[in-house]
């Protein structure tokens, strides 16, 4: 009877600690209302700090002082919009900006093609 009651109470505990919000399943928020841009097509083909060759067909991003292959979900605040990329070099060049992002990764969460910057919240993947 006891074994049965430290079961039940394990079960418990177990299912309460899987429970939470959506946010904190996909990641630890590492910055809110970061501003990101993309980088310009003259690139493809350079090597990365990483030492791969950067292609804006990719998923990836540059930031400053993450480490190489932290994965990373980009949500576009004003849209809900979001896309998951890699870490693989580093940057960005402008103080004020937190990422750049490949054009792909940055075209799939924006609505308006034709501005080059938005305001994300990023968040670490495990």
């Amino acid at each position: 009877m006891k074994a049965i009651r430290i079961f039940a109470a394990s079960l418990i505990v177990l299912l309460l600690c899987q429970c939470g919000s959506g946010k904190k399943a996909s990641g630890n928020v590492y910055k809110r209302n970061a501003e990101v841009s993309y980088y310009a097509d003259k690139f493809n083909g350079n090597k990365t700090a990483n030492g791969e060759k950067f292609s804006n067909s990719k998923l990836t991003a540059a930031h400053r002082t993450l480490a190489f292959g932290t994965r990373l979900k980009v949500t576009n605040l004003a849209n809900d919009k979001s896309v998951v990329v890699t870490v693989n070099d580093r940057g960005p060049q402008k103080q004020s900006r937190e990422l750049d992002l490949t054009k792909r990764a940055f075209m799939e969460i924006t609505d308006n093609k034709n501005h080059g910057t938005l305001r994300v919240t990023i968040e670490i993947i495990k």
